[in-house]
């Protein structure tokens, strides 16, 4: 059965009318994820918010009228996609604003190459992307906990608890990719078999 990435109710709502393109790891990278997380959140001592189950980025979009076209893309980009390896290197943090406590992964040649290649793509088209960076300037990482809502001083102590280069470096390849859209207070995807 497929984990949900959100799963609580403000986390769904907050995401309504969003789509993501998305890596989930299933071997080493997310068996050290899950220890960090749970890690993490024990350290804190409160609920925080945090993504249900490990996965990647590559990037979002706000389409939620146009989801089939923007399927159609993602298909066709996938179908020329080798497998993608990933590799942790480091508990890191995206600080304030963000305020985000990261899994920080390795440029590998095929992440990057996917990165680009995506980006290409999508610059044909119209399509509305959310948060997207230059491929020099975009981190490849897993969100482990959302901080945002934490005083600097709490943050600060939750950064220099976690953050660590890990050893050693878990990793794995990624062979499918996942379309995840949320609509009406809930996740769906469509998984997606990479082709190359």
């Amino acid at each position: 059965m497929r984990r949900p990435f959100m799963s609580t109710p403000d986390q769904l709502e907050s995401l309504n009318g969003q789509q993501y393109l998305v890596l989930r790891p299933t071997a080493d990278v997310a068996a050290t994820y899950r220890e960090i997380q749970s890690t993490a959140l024990a350290h804190l001592g409160m609920p925080l918010r945090h993504p249900h189950t490990e996965h990647v980025t590559l990037r979002g979009f706000f389409e939620p009228e146009r989801r089939e076209e923007l399927g159609e893309l993602v298909r066709a980009w996938a179908a020329q996609q080798s497998p993608f390896e990933i590799i942790g290197e480091a508990v890191d943090e995206f600080p304030t604003p963000w305020q985000i406590l990261v899994v920080r992964l390795a440029r590998t040649t095929s992440l990057v190459s996917a990165y680009s290649s995506l980006t290409d793509a999508l610059d044909r088209t119209d399509l509305r992307r959310i948060g997207e960076l230059p491929l020099e300037e975009w981190t490849f990482h897993l969100s482990v906990l959302y901080g945002k809502t934490l005083d600097a001083a709490t943050w600060d102590r939750v950064v220099q608890e976690e953050a660590r280069s890990l050893t050693p470096q878990p990793a794995e390849v990624v062979r499918e990719a996942e379309l995840v859209w949320y609509q009406d207070g809930a996740e769906h995807a469509e998984v997606i078999p990479l082709g190359g």
